[in-house]
């Protein structure tokens, strides 16, 4: 019993510990315990070791940080993507999303076997003479941000 009852004291002390070191730290302080012993208290007493919880990124302040607008009516942010499938041959096609980021209406779809810079141009500026200028456009890609510094 007081065996038990050491094993679940250091085990809620040191709770990242198994029933391994919690059996050396007892060896270490002169009770006479046997791994196999130990381990059997462990199971009995339900005691587990908390699974490692996944690391978070950091939130903010480093090189590419800004603050995300969220826009509050129709048109002034709007992101584009690539998209790419393969058809029932085995051909490759990309398209190019722009949507609406409030409205999340897609509002235009390119759908082309190579999508290159200047296709990229072409819809945004039909869509600049169509809808107005954005306040913002989103992208994922840092060649992207390139193609509208252009």
């Amino acid at each position: 019993m007081a065996l038990t009852a050491d094993i679940t004291a250091l085990a809620f002390q040191y709770g990242r510990y198994g029933y391994r070191r919690i059996t050396a730290m007892l060896l270490q302080a002169g009770r006479v315990v046997n791994v196999k012993r130990g381990e059997r208290i462990w199971r009995c007493e339900g005691l587990k070791v908390p699974s490692k919880q996944p690391r978070r990124g950091r939130l903010g302040m480093n090189d590419s940080f800004c603050i995300r607008l969220q826009p509050e009516y129709p048109n002034p942010v709007w992101s584009y993507d690539f998209v790419e499938d393969r058809t029932h041959n085995g051909g490759k096609i990309r398209m190019l999303n722009v949507i609406d980021e409030f409205t999340l209406e897609f509002i235009a779809i390119r759908v082309e076997r190579k999508l290159k810079a200047v296709d990229v141009i072409d819809v945004l500026s039909a869509l600049f003479i169509l809808r107005g200028i954005p306040g913002h456009i989103r992208s994922d890609n840092v060649l992207c941000r390139e193609i509208l510094a252009a």
